[in-house]
């Protein structure tokens, strides 16, 4: 890796990682790795699914791209198939290559349908790496800082007129970007009511409200989508990470109103592997499989069973601040501004060949196994877990 820019913000463990197969990931000397983080928690169904994979090649001897000026069958019957599982009745879809810019795509489209500038994040959301969605400045957006929501003795039922609400200028906004639960890597839930009724008020004014299920989406948190746990209808959803499982493809989804809006104002975006039917192909047959083997409510059971295991391993251990999850996407955050404690379980479960994700900047580890992973090899990580911990406990 000599000549590679290694810029990502993470440690490189594996230098030649040459073989990934389900939940596994082996090195150049044969070692064999438990991957708790289905990669960037891209591979929803596990490494190299040969489904996936089938559907690749027979996509490939047919058309892999189309250009600007063609359409194709398969195209369309994966915008169809996504609008689905989204709830979102008579909408329109486009497909882009990355979460990121599915969400950037999102909120250009949220602009121009509007005609207004700001759009509304939370002050803990990471959106993207690019773009207005991966900046944070005044200019382009209203931050809501939610932290005192989290404690709130009325959060789970607040009111419209709450403090928080009422400083925000709706009529002035373009929109809400939501993201459900990552929370920057954290896992962190808002409450439901304020949510809802944050919603609300958009709506009752104008804006639209732009879902960011990158991370979400896909089965990771229980439900196709991390919104529905928060009962409202979304105007757009940017999706990506687990769409394609490991294949590079994301979409934005949106209603037919926003759609028409945004062809009456001929909205124009044009990038080089737009709606190509090789990424069209691959989410088909991602969304089957979930379907076909019962994924979303698998992960489910098994995030609450793991979470469950956790709080029990580390109950009564005083320096674990919080174990919280939602389906297979679960935040370990211990006391302190540094990263100490989480460093030394990261370090110590990768030499016992298992990979979680260390949250650089935060005490905190993250874990997002496969959906499809085998109760047995979580037991096998959580047995090896107890064991670090007695360590641990015993050099303190």
């Amino acid at each position: 890796m000599d000549n590679v820019l290694w810029c990502t913000g993470h440690e490189l463990k594996i230098k030649d990682a040459v073989k990934a197969q389900g939940s596994f990931i082996y090195d150049q000397e044969g070692r064999r790795f438990l991957d708790l983080e289905s990669g960037v928690w891209v591979t929803p169904l596990g490494h190299s699914n040969p489904r996936v994979n089938q559907a690749i090649v027979d996509q490939m001897e047919k058309i892999i791209h189309c250009g600007y000026y063609n359409g194709n069958r398969i195209v369309d019957e994966a915008a169809r198939a996504l609008l689905k599982v989204t709830g979102i009745n008579q909408g329109k879809a486009v497909f882009l290559s990355s979460g990121s810019e599915a969400v950037e795509f999102g909120i250009k489209a949220s602009h121009k349908a509007t005609g207004r500038g700001k759009m509304l994040r939370l002050h803990d959301s990471f959106l993207g790496s690019y773009g207005a969605a991966g900046e944070k400045q005044k200019e382009a957006w209203f931050i809501l800082d939610w932290t005192q929501c989290q404690t709130c003795p009325e959060r789970e039922t607040c009111r419209k007129d709450c403090p928080v609400l009422k400083e925000i200028p709706y009529g002035e906004l373009a929109g809400f970007v939501f993201e459900p639960g990552s929370a920057g890597g954290l896992v962190r839930f808002p409450p439901k009511s304020f949510i809802v009724n944050l919603v609300q008020l958009f709506q009752e004014n104008g804006g639209l409200i732009l879902v960011n299920e990158v991370t979400t989406g896909m089965g990771r948190s229980g439900k196709w989508f991390g919104f529905q746990y928060y009962g409202f209808h979304p105007d757009l959803v940017a999706m990506g990470k687990g769409l394609g499982n490991g294949y590079p493809v994301s979409a934005t989804v949106m209603t037919g109103e926003v759609a028409e809006k945004l062809e009456e104002k001929s909205f124009y975006y044009q990038q080089s592997h737009q709606n190509d039917p090789l990424g069209c192909r691959v989410i088909i047959e991602v969304i089957e499989i979930i379907k076909e083997e019962n994924l979303n409510n698998r992960s489910r059971e098994k995030g609450e069973y793991l979470l469950h295991r956790l709080k029990e391993i580390f109950s009564g251990h005083d320096f674990v601040k919080e174990i919280r999850g939602r389906g297979l996407m679960i935040a370990l955050e211990f006391f302190g501004p540094e990263n100490k404690e989480a460093a030394y379980f990261h370090r110590e479960l990768f030499n016992k060949g298992f990979i979680v994700s260390l949250r650089p900047g935060y005490n905190a580890l993250r874990v997002d196994p496969p959906l499809n992973i085998e109760i047995q090899h979580l037991d096998n990580f959580l047995a090896e877990l107890e064991e670090i911990l007695n360590n641990y406990q015993a050099e303190k």
